[in-house]
């Protein structure tokens, strides 16, 4: 007699990072490269989902009332201006950064004015015990009676003080730092955090609390932890600066309530972390006297021009392979401009030590910078100063042209605004913004015409083979 047997679907191992699946347990994705993401999914059939009662019927996508999502100022204007316009009740914001770039003290800072806006606000910290937080707090100014604060690493914990003190800000200060009893494996494991995460996120929600997460970020910069982390948040919020620097950029990433192209400023001490509304000031040397190998350039980052200096120094070489040190600076572009200057221009630069900086520790990256950088490099060449009151826009091709930049009018107007009188520019910019009032923009078509506008601005001597036409 035959008797019936049951068939057991074989167990399948599924990437929580990227959905990947494979038959068998393996340490490394084979789909996202991710490491430890790989879990098994189950081994019987996927339940069906019946539907159930509703208990809020949908409304008309007009009849939604607004005032529950209007942003609300947390009273530092730059991260503001990151969010938005402010923190939305029942948002979650992710702020990442590396170790020691000021990621706690604003949030504290932000925890401590809305405590004094009238506000409850509660301040979890998982890394650092209560009398260190107490401590940052009286050092900066942010003590305020209805500011919590609790030092836990368990989840349940978490959410029952969430509970007693019913806050309308909480800060957790890391989601990497807390675990949660119900699932396996130590705090910051991939299911720790989405755990944490989906459960804070869910009492947001519910609660109307606008949460703070902070994460860290792994070698290469990015966010640790899962990637669905940052699909679960409404905003992520980057911390970008150089350690040994007081200047600190923060910029949104992602945002549902805002754009992603603004970017706030602080500087950063031991008072505290403070807003700069005018950050450009940081990024200038001493203007008083011209000094040869500097040029003045104008950045946008997002939306925000920055007038940034950039400087040069051309050296005899001594070595067979002559050295290119940059800071502040792509290493690439600077070797694609060398290279365009000796070739295109005829400057004497490939056998010399070229060091290039910019000053303030701020990082220029966009192409528009390169003719700075040329004039820069040409004016050390030279030994001759550039005008102090001129500056330098346009990316530079490897046919010796310079072309066009975005956001010139913002550049330009921002240049005349700190007293600056002469601009070089590409061939035909002035066509797509009206020139403001006391600047004179210069529009040059090639590296060389611009090395010539530049001697005649200022520089006091010429070197015919550097301003010789690149025909």
């Amino acid at each position: 007699m035959a008797t019936k047997s049951t068939s057991r679907r074989p167990a399948r191992f599924r990437c929580a990072e990227c959905g990947w699946s494979t038959a068998k347990w393996v340490g490394r994705c084979g789909e996202c490269q991710a490491w430890g993401s790989v879990a098994e999914s189950g081994a019987t059939g996927a339940p069906r989902t019946v539907p159930a009662a509703v208990t809020r019927p949908a409304v008309r996508i007009a009849d939604v009332d607004l005032t529950s999502a209007a942003a609300r100022p947390t009273g530092v204007a730059e991260f503001d201006r990151v969010l938005g316009g402010g923190l939305v009740p029942g948002a979650v914001v992710l702020v990442a950064g590396e170790p020691g770039i000021g990621k706690s003290t604003l949030l504290l800072d932000v925890a401590a004015r809305a405590a004094r806006q009238g506000a409850a606000a509660l301040y979890v910290s998982g890394e650092e015990s209560a009398a260190q937080v107490r401590s940052r707090a009286g050092r900066i100014d942010a003590l305020a009676d209805t500011l919590y604060l609790a030092a836990e690493t368990d989840l349940a914990t978490v959410l029952g003080h969430v509970e007693a003190s019913a806050p309308q800000l909480l800060v957790v200060d890391s989601v990497q730092t807390i675990a949660s009893a119900d699932v396996e494996g130590q705090a910051g494991n991939v299911s720790q955090v989405r755990e944490v995460a989906a459960s804070l996120i869910r009492a947001a929600k519910d609660r109307g609390i606008a949460v703070l997460l902070v994460g860290h970020v792994t070698k290469d910069g990015s966010i640790a932890g899962p990637r669905v982390l940052e699909h679960l948040v409404d905003v992520v919020v980057q911390f970008e600066g150089d350690r040994h620097s007081r200047l600190r950029l923060v910029r949104a990433v992602k945002n549902r309530y805002g754009p992603t192209d603004e970017v706030g400023c602080f500087d950063l001490s031991e008072a505290g972390i403070v807003g700069l509304a005018d950050p450009s000031g940081l990024f200038l040397s001493d203007r008083a006297h011209a000094v040869a190998g500097t040029c003045v350039t104008v950045t946008l980052e997002g939306r925000r021009p920055l007038v940034a200096e950039v400087q040069a120094l051309v050296a005899p070489s001594t070595l067979p392979s002559p050295r290119r040190t940059s800071s502040g600076l792509d290493a690439a572009r600077l070797a694609m401009v060398i290279a365009v200057l000796d070739k295109r221009a005829g400057a004497p630069v490939g056998a010399q030590d070229i060091f290039a900086a910019t000053v303030g520790g701020v990082r220029v990256t966009e192409p528009a910078a390169d003719l700075a950088l040329i004039c820069a490099l040409a004016s050390s060449v030279l030994d001759r100063p550039l005008p102090v009151d001129a500056i330098a826009i346009g990316e530079v091709g490897l046919a010796g042209e310079v072309r066009r930049a975005t956001g010139i009018g913002r550049r330009l107007t921002e240049a005349a605004r700190l007293g600056f009188r002469h601009a070089v520019v590409p061939t035909g910019s002035r066509a797509d913004t009206p020139v403001p009032e006391g600047i004179d923009v210069i529009e040059v078509g090639s590296v060389a015409e611009a090395i010539e506008t530049m001697r005649r601005l200022g520089v006091q001597r010429t070197v015919p083979a550097l301003a010789r036409d690149t025909a």
